[in-house]
């Protein structure tokens, strides 16, 4: 991805950042770096609504510190918001809320609704829905340093990780995003991997699962989420017994895997592919959510 927005403090401000007694000039400040922070936001979360509250969020934050000392404001209010960003980001996966793939525009709990229309077409629902097949961390080293240039000195200090890592999260973050925006791999391909997947887990084989697994696979469900390709090929060898029961069909129009237990649908496998291997595996359990899928025979 080439996309990067220009950061505000590239323009000229030769004002020092204000304690807390010039309220109305640290206000006007802000209000400079609004729309920049908003991008952010709403690039990190996927929700008009959600980015207005993290940016408010960020004054909030800005209005009990003192700033006097801080050079860069843009720079300091970039880092807040990819903070409250993280945190939002963690706690909805906590609860267990539905992925982006059911995403839809939200409308802005702001009073700018042309602004969050301008935010939508720039950033594209495709490239959002991408996004959300990314650890938090991995999204915010993503979004923070190649689409807004933070270097990754000051994104390691946010996830509390060294500078390498945090190279490293965004690495992987830019392979799912870039082989993601690849054509998709065909139906008889999806079937093919999938199959040689559904055999592995069946025979516990350990080295068949490497095989057909994206070294940086992420496997999801209601019960957490597991990254890497030795992990998740250790995680289904465990479910050598599910997987005998376990049968392919189409999934919403691709190819992904259904057991039933007792003449109910007990839960679905989907899948997104990347090179001919397997990028994520989302494992659908709840019943509300199952209910939703379009299931066919393969």
């Amino acid at each position: 991805m080439n996309e990067r927005d220009t950061h505000p403090d590239q323009h000229p401000d030769h004002h020092r950042d204000h304690p807390h007694g010039d309220e109305d000039v640290l206000a006007e400040r802000f209000e400079a770096y609004r729309g920049h922070l908003r991008a952010v936001a709403y690039r990190m979360l996927g929700s008009a609504a959600e980015a207005e509250d993290a940016v408010q969020e960020a004054w909030f934050r800005l209005n009990r510190s003192d700033t006097s000392a801080v050079d860069n404001l843009g720079g300091w209010l970039t880092t807040v918001v990819g903070r409250v960003c993280l945190d939002m980001l963690r706690s909805r996966r906590t609860r267990g809320e539905q992925p982006l793939d059911t995403w839809q525009p939200a409308v802005s709990a702001g009073p700018d609704p042309a602004q969050d229309a301008l935010l939508a077409d720039s950033v594209g629902t495709a490239l959002l829905v991408v996004l959300d097949q990314l650890t938090p961390a991995e999204r915010l080293a993503f979004v923070l340093h190649d689409l807004f240039g933070v270097p990754f000195e000051e994104v390691g200090g946010i996830l509390g990780r060294t500078p390498a890592a945090a190279r490293q999260l965004a690495s992987r973050g830019r392979r799912r995003v870039r082989g993601a925006d690849a054509p998709e791999t065909d139906l008889v391909r999806q079937r093919a991997v999938v199959d040689a997947f559904l055999a592995a887990a069946r025979d516990g084989d350990f080295d068949g699962l490497l095989a057909v697994l994206d070294p940086d696979v992420l496997a999801r469900g209601e019960a957490g989420t597991t990254i890497g390709a030795r992990a998740v090929a250790s995680g289904a060898k465990s479910f050598a017994h599910l997987a005998a029961t376990s049968r392919p069909v189409l999934v919403d129009g691709a190819t992904g895997l259904v057991r039933y237990a007792e003449g109910r649908l007990e839960r679905v496998l989907t899948f997104t592919f990347v090179a001919d291997r397997i990028a994520t595996i989302d494992v659908v359990t709840d019943p509300a959510r199952l209910a939703e899928l379009s299931i066919e025979p393969a």
